[in-house]
């Protein structure tokens, strides 16, 4: 009996155990250029983040290990290498309630995302484009080349810093 009881008590423990691996992002479709949203992205390091003043978001831009290695050893100034992946996810300004003076995440937006493959798509920078909207997080764009030229029209401003807007943060 004392053996049951225990068990009964680890229960509620054993799912905390598990409850960070729920996600909405579960079964999301991939978006009409065949991009696949990141498995696990909310567990890759944050390379940077911004703030648009023009439509009152603010924006943490992830990397996948690739990314990181090429964010953290300047390459990526140059140019990012094959198989990086930029990830943007995207949130409404909100002042916090209890504390005026702090700007937090609100709503979810989108998420964005950058796969950097040089020949795969040689005719957008060396980049596929893609994104999500909303937790639901429902594939934007109807056919391939909306989904990927909307994206890279938005991305020629910065072509001279390989088509990313991102700069990596300094780290101490």
């Amino acid at each position: 009996m004392k053996i049951y009881h225990h068990l009964i008590c680890l229960a509620p423990l054993t799912a905390l155990i598990f409850l960070p691996a729920l996600s909405f992002a579960q079964n999301v479709q991939a978006t009409a250029n065949k991009i696949e949203y990141p498995t696990g992205l909310t567990n890759w390091r944050v390379i940077g983040s911004s703030i648009r003043n023009d439509n009152n978001t603010q924006r943490v831009i992830l990397g996948n290990t690739i990314a990181i290695k090429a964010a953290r050893s300047n390459t990526a100034k140059k140019q990012w290498p094959d198989g990086a992946i930029l990830a943007k996810l995207v949130w409404k300004n909100e002042i916090l309630p209890t504390w005026q003076s702090a700007t937090v995440p609100g709503d979810f937006v989108h998420a964005e995302i950058m796969v950097r493959d040089v020949k795969k798509y040689a005719t957008t920078g060396g980049w596929g484009f893609a994104r999500w909207t909303g937790l639901e997080l429902t594939p934007h764009g109807n056919d391939k080349t909306e989904a990927q030229q909307a994206c890279f029209d938005c991305h020629q401003a910065v072509k001279d810093s390989d088509y990313v807007f991102t700069q990596p943060a300094k780290l101490p």
